[in-house]
């Protein structure tokens, strides 16, 4: 199996709740190390940056505002096949769907209040993490 990172961030209805160390916890249990962590304040401008991708969709402008509600965390996991089991440990999108024991089944609050993000495939992950860190800010 191959060692790989993807990006992840502890979204602001978490950070708020103070979840922060909570969902850490669930991500290293399940097998994935942190290899860069940072607490951010995003800008509108940012937020909007970053889910760009989503810019024709109803949804954009509240997911930016959301995202901009409360600090962030950002950080990057590192482990065999990580995206997929990022995606694993966080759940379904929707927390009513998701499977018992993952971070959005036991802490998101609604379908847009889901905790946590994650990237979906290696190139999104790449393209994520180097919107947030420079070279120097990963380690391992």
């Amino acid at each position: 199996m191959a060692i790989e990172r993807t990006f992840s961030i502890v979204k602001p209805d978490a950070t708020k709740r103070n979840l922060t160390g909570a969902i850490c916890a669930m991500l290293e249990a399940g097998g994935l190390r942190i290899v860069a962590q940072k607490r951010i304040q995003l800008t509108l401008a940012q937020a909007q940056a970053f889910y760009a991708v989503h810019a024709e969709r109803p949804f954009y402008d509240e997911l930016c505002e959301f995202m901009v509600s409360e600090p962030i965390v950002v950080q990057v996991l590192e482990g065999e096949n990580a995206i997929l089991r990022n995606r694993e440990i966080m759940g379904a999108t929707n927390p009513a769907d998701a499977d018992a024991g993952t971070i959005r089944k036991e802490h998101a609050l609604s379908l847009g209040e889901n905790s946590i993000h994650g990237s979906d495939a290696p190139e999104t992950a790449a393209e994520e993490i180097a919107y947030f860190f420079s070279g120097l800010e990963l380690v391992g």
